[in-house]
């Protein structure tokens, strides 16, 4: 009979301190549980410096409440492995916490992971790295993970990215990373299939919670769906639940409830742009409270950041054929949303001239665009202007209703919209806003 083992890696060479390298004791540890079939690889309190470290099939990285795992600032201790870095395959620095084909994974307790990012951070600023940033955590074509409690600090690039991965299992943890760290998104499911996000609290550099499924250069087209994000707290980050821009593999049957957003730059944000295909589908979020965001709801299909955001054909308003670079964006309905001090606009939402957004429902919406803001840019599109006290702005939406929704302080319309048809607003209301009408359409087709 299999007797599970628990592995303390004090006893194979690890000193505690944080001077002292322990990678070699972390890969004892690790090899001894293997050896024996799976088990606990157990950190007591006190703090460790390492290098990466791999993990394998039935294994659980335990760090004990006051353990602190502190990663090495030495990029030659990182090898380099096979993975993706923004939505395309190529050789990346190996994650702090990684596996790959692995099953049974857990890395859990109140302990904390410290990426020490800022030496990545200033190798990213003076462009010196051969190889993208390594990852906080990253597990690559797994299965059955759990990442559960433990505090998530100071990651050098993305902190928790799934890659290829099915049943995964993200509750309970902290991530902190400094506001103005460079691409340091919280959860990024990328390509996965079956992930629970729950319980989270989550304040970074860029995204807190982001779903892709890789870009138009990526190998293979491998979907992101069956996702749920819940209970969780999102701060400061540039959006709260964002979906894309990587996302030709297609997003789909994803939920998203009973969150906090503040201070988030967007509130749910879905972005994408011609050249990366990709459907973004059946979408639902309920029960949301956001304070201080930038724009609590913005779909862009003319996203312009990354490698050929700035061709003619990814900015431009005219028609284009539709083809198989074409994204598309539709069946997404949020519900019971209360956003206060919003500081550009209600919603932003512009599909692309030959493909609308379609079938989008709001309801029981209440948004109160705030006073005193700097005007911002809702979103990354070229040809509009800052704004500030805006409501709803539509450009080539099709399907949409907007029930049970409130706007204040708006100046002008509380709904603008261009370029649309089958638009419908049943008992939406106007409070406080400059504008004569509740409703402006131009070139909208009833």
């Amino acid at each position: 009979m299999h007797t599970p083992v628990s592995l303390n890696i004090m006893d194979f060479g690890a000193q505690p301190g944080g001077q002292a390298v322990c990678t070699q004791a972390f890969v004892r540890a690790v090899d001894a549980a293997r050896k024996a079939g799976g088990g606990t690889v157990y950190v007591p309190a006190g703090q460790y410096l390492t290098g990466p470290i791999q993990l394998y099939s039935n294994l659980r990285l335990y760090l004990d409440a006051g353990a602190e795992i502190l990663f090495v600032q030495d990029k030659d201790q990182f090898p380099t492995v096979s993975s993706r870095w923004e939505g395309v395959d190529r050789p990346v620095y190996m994650s702090c916490i990684y596996a790959e084909n692995a099953e049974n994974i857990c890395v859990e307790g109140m302990g904390t992971l410290n990426g020490q990012g800022a030496y990545w951070w200033e190798l990213q600023r003076a462009h010196t790295l051969p190889f993208p940033r390594p990852k906080l955590i990253s597990f690559q074509s797994c299965k059955r993970i759990v990442i559960k409690n433990v505090k998530l600090t100071q990651s050098p690039a993305w902190t928790v990215n799934p890659i290829d991965c099915e049943n995964v299992l993200v509750d309970g943890i902290s991530i902190d990373n400094p506001a103005n760290s460079p691409n340091t998104d919280g959860v990024n499911p990328e390509s996965c299939n079956g992930v629970r996000i729950q319980g989270c609290y989550i304040s970074v550099g860029d995204d807190c919670v982001t779903l892709k499924s890789g870009t138009e250069g990526a190998a293979a087209r491998i979907p992101c769906q069956n996702i749920t994000v819940t209970n969780c707290v999102m701060a400061y980050g540039h959006g709260g639940v964002v979906i894309g821009s990587e996302m030709s593999g297609d997003v789909r049957n994803v939920t998203i409830s009973n969150c906090v957003f503040h201070k988030t730059d967007r509130g749910i944000r879905i972005k994408t742009r011609r050249g990366r295909g990709g459907v973004v589908e059946d979408v639902r979020v309920n029960n949301i409270v956001m304070d201080q965001v930038n724009c609590p709801f913005v779909i862009n299909l003319y996203y312009y950041c990354g490698p050929g955001g700035k061709d003619k054909y990814v900015w431009d308003r005219s028609y284009y054929p539709v083809d198989a670079r074409t994204p598309a964006v539709r069946r997404v309905y949020f519900s019971n949303i209360t956003a206060r001090d919003i500081r550009s606009c209600a919603g932003f939402v512009y599909g692309l001239a030959e493909q609308y957004v379609e079938d989008l429902a709001f309801d029981n919406i209440l948004v109160m665009l705030g006073d005193g803001f700097d005007a911002e840019m809702p979103a990354m599109l070229d040809g509009i202007e800052p704004m500030t006290k805006t409501g709803f702005y539509l450009g080539n939406v099709r399907d949409a209703s907007f029930t049970n929704c409130t706007i204040t302080g708006a100046q002008g319309p509380a709904f603008y919209a261009e370029n649309g048809e089958g638009l419908v607003f049943t008992n939406c209301k106007a409070k406080n806003c400059t504008g004569d009408e509740l409703v402006k359409k131009v070139n909208v087709k009833d």
